[in-house]
């Protein structure tokens, strides 16, 4: 593989189109490692790989994006060790865009292992239990490192469910931190994205997307959702806060992955998105398709010669039967995990790409409520 030079001094974002009926929209990001159209899924190659996937795998299904993990790549293999081998497209054998996370969530997942400060954050490694710190001036530094195309802004992750004041905390954490990383954002191939924090206070996410749209950032995360808050929160804090965040930069909903959550988003103007579900359910037998998720173990599909979904055209589709996939999964057969998740992430791939479809159709409303109705027709 030919590996592209980035060359680019200036991270871009165009809006193509605006939907009448809503605030959804086409975009198209610009980076050193090529451009895509937006709304666009990532799938999560947390330590520079897609579980069970390989770099041509993705390509050939059509991915334009993945994203990886700074506090993952920190510990192993290192970040300074990447550096060496040219890169993390290098080392990955991927010369497409890289959205690396800051680590903010990896904290926050390590709560009995970690202790929050001004300065950043002490925590124990969960592979060693070796001691560690991560501060905004070390996550630039990995991300530096690393080579990605978007890098985040550190940030302070909280729980569902803490208190107000817990809340307020984090926020002043989240919007110093970032001011840090702004100062010490060293290449210009980089973009920057800042995490908006404030868990489901609409106050708080006012005032930290206000902080952040202050600070010279090429694009807005939404953090701390889609951790276990109640849906329809989950709804009024996105559509509030979108309310505060620059209509000329990217926005990107971190950690949402349900096919009807990712329709909503995008309806309230949400570009980026990215999850494990569509691996982690790959592993565990439970595919997705059109009319919903199916459960490949099941005994009714012990001689099932049809594809998983009728209307896809993946490889795993085009190739292996049901009855196929299901004794793979049954035998425990490791090519099972790479047939499951090829046809997952095709899944996801090909959802974005038909709501850009209908979003350029002037159709996208009527696509979304159809689409819902058909996969979730037998979901109870």
């Amino acid at each position: 593989m030919t590996f592209l030079k980035t060359g680019l001094t200036e991270f871009k974002f165009h809006v193509l189109f605006r939907d009448s009926s809503s605030r959804a929209r086409i975009g198209e990001i610009v980076t050193g490692h090529g451009r895509f159209q937006t709304p666009a899924f990532m799938p999560v190659g947390t330590a520079g790989s897609v579980k069970a996937l390989s770099s041509e795998d993705l390509e050939k299904i059509g991915v334009d994006i993945i994203l990886a993990n700074t506090y993952h790549l920190y510990l192993r293999p290192g970040h300074e060790t990447i550096e060496r081998l040219g890169g993390l497209h290098r080392f990955m054998s991927w010369n497409k865009p890289i959205l690396t996370d800051s680590g903010g969530y990896q904290v926050y997942s390590l709560a009995p292992l970690r202790k929050i400060t001004p300065d950043g954050v002490v925590f124990r490694s969960h592979l060693d239990g070796s001691t560690h710190i991560l501060s905004p001036e070390r996550v630039m530094e990995i991300q530096s490192a690393l080579g990605s195309d978007i890098t985040m802004a550190f940030d302070e992750c909280i729980p569902y469910g803490v208190d107000y004041k817990y809340a307020k905390e984090s926020v002043s954490h989240t919007t110093m931190w970032a001011k840090r990383c702004v100062e010490n954002k060293k290449r210009s191939d980089q973009a920057l994205f800042g995490i908006i924090q404030g868990g489901v206070y609409r106050d708080l996410r006012k005032k930290s997307a206000l902080e952040l749209g202050e600070l010279p950032m090429d694009g807005y995360a939404l953090g701390g959702l889609c951790i276990g808050e109640p849906r329809d929160q989950r709804f009024d804090i996105i559509g509030y806060t979108m309310d505060y965040i620059s209509q000329d930069k990217p926005v990107y909903l971190m950690g949402a992955g349900k096919p009807d959550d990712i329709l909503d988003a995008v309806s309230m103007g949400v570009d980026l998105f990215d999850c494990v579900i569509p691996t982690r359910n790959a592993r565990n037998g439970t595919l997705f398709t059109r009319n919903g998720k199916i459960s490949i173990k099941s005994s009714r599909f012990k001689e099932d010669p049809d594809p998983v979904d009728k209307d896809c055209s993946c490889y795993t589709c085009r190739n292996y039967s049901r009855a196929y996939l299901r004794h793979l999964f049954i035998s425990k057969e490791l090519l099972s995990y790479r047939l499951n998740t090829i046809h997952n992430v095709s899944f996801y791939i090909n959802l974005m790409y038909d709501i850009r479809n209908a979003l350029s159709n002037g159709d996208f409303l009527r696509f979304s409520e159809q689409f819902k109705a058909r996969f979730y027709q037998n979901d109870n």
